[in-house]
């Protein structure tokens, strides 16, 4: 064969191989979605609704997202925790190289792991309208900047509030403690189904929050909201499941309602699918106010594993059948043209869903 040949098959085979590997564009009307209300170009869910809607394939930033002469700025502050410091998640563990599947369970890897030391940045958000010494309601975002902080979230507070569309929150951006997935700290904070990492904001974080910024957060729990994107909005509704004296509002983009835990725990053994698989359907519904949201590309089996509970699409569709079952209070979005995290989606939809999330606060607590 020719070296010409040769090149045009390798080619041919990378071509192959990439498109096998890409995510699969899914339609709102498939077979296996939940029914869904089309909205049109621009146009928002309504507030009071918990239904499954379509927006995109066209989006247009939202007006809150840039900062509005005349409207209060709230201010930004930044401090780092010291792993060594901490008694929960002390020390941190990492890994050099992908898990294999294990041969006994192919629900689980088996990865080899080390000890690490880290530092975690905390970005805080406070509105220029909060009042020293009352306790107030905050929001905990996961993933959070681990160097100079954007302004755009800050931004959309200021916003909403002056609006007075959400009360006056604080926000409490927490950096991960570093990788991803299964044998990372941040795998083990975000994909692990207990109560464990809400319980390390409480004891570990939230104290040094007061403390650095001289503010007081609410113990109610209906004033707590968690938000994040990907395996960090499986950890937002995970310590709102586990925790719900803790947190009852929770925000997910693309959430990681898949198989990621590890290691592995007999106890949950399908991870965060098993939310919509057995959690959700068969336990007592709980006070847990939810908007989540997904993209038509999103991950569909990203990794080696092919357990068939690692569709980021299915997952979240899954969610949506369950929580309308259940009657949570929830709201979901389909966005077309969107990718994992679906950030373009999200420059729209973003105060929409955070004004959502609020909604009913002091006056309706979620059922």
């Amino acid at each position: 064969m020719s070296r010409l040949a040769m090149m045009f098959l390798l080619g041919t085979w990378m071509l192959v191989e990439t498109a096998v590997a890409a995510p699969p564009v899914r339609l709102f009307d498939a077979a296996e979605a939940p029914p869904f209300q089309v909205l049109k170009a621009g146009e928002k869910p309504p507030l009071d609704k918990y239904d499954n809607f379509v927006i995109g394939p066209d989006y247009v930033p939202a007006a809150e997202r840039k900062v509005v002469e005349g409207v209060p700025q709230g201010t930004v502050q930044q401090f780092t925790i010291d792993s060594k410091e901490t008694k929960i998640y002390n020390p941190g563990i990492a890994r050099k190289k992908f898990g294999t599947v294990d041969p006994d369970n192919p629900k689980t890897l088996i990865v080899d792991t080390h000890e690490i030391d880290y530092k975690r940045q905390i970005t805080v958000y406070i509105p220029a309208q909060y009042k020293r010494g009352t306790a107030a309601p905050f929001m905990v975002s996961h993933d959070g900047p681990k160097g100079k902080p954007n302004r755009v979230l800050p931004n959309i507070l200021d916003n909403l509030i002056a609006q007075k569309r959400i009360p006056p929150i604080i926000l409490i951006q927490i950096a991960n403690g570093g990788g991803d997935a299964q044998g990372h700290q941040r795998g083990k904070e975000y994909d692990n189904m207990s109560g464990l990492f809400a319980e390390y904001i409480e004891t570990e974080v939230l104290p040094r929050v007061e403390k650095h910024c001289d503010v007081k957060l609410t113990s109610d729990p209906d004033g707590r909201a968690a938000m994040g994107s990907s395996s960090g909005g499986s950890a937002a509704l995970i310590m709102a499941w586990f925790r719900p004296d803790l947190y009852r509002r929770v925000l997910t983009t693309s959430g990681t309602f898949v198989n990621q835990a590890w290691p592995f725990d007999a106890k949950y053994p399908d991870g965060a699918w098993g939310f919509h698989e057995t959690l959700i359907p068969e336990q007592s519904k709980k006070p847990i106010r939810l908007f989540i949201s997904v993209g038509d590309r999103d991950l569909l089996n990203p990794n080696v594993m092919r357990d068939g509970m690692h569709d980021w699409v299915e997952a979240n569709h899954r969610m949506a059948k369950v929580l309308k079952a259940k009657g949570y209070e929830y709201q979901y979005l389909f966005c077309r043209n969107s990718g994992h995290g679906i950030r373009n989606a999200k420059e729209q939809f973003l105060p929409h869903a955070i004004e959502w999330v609020w909604q009913g606060y002091g006056t309706t607590k979620a059922k």
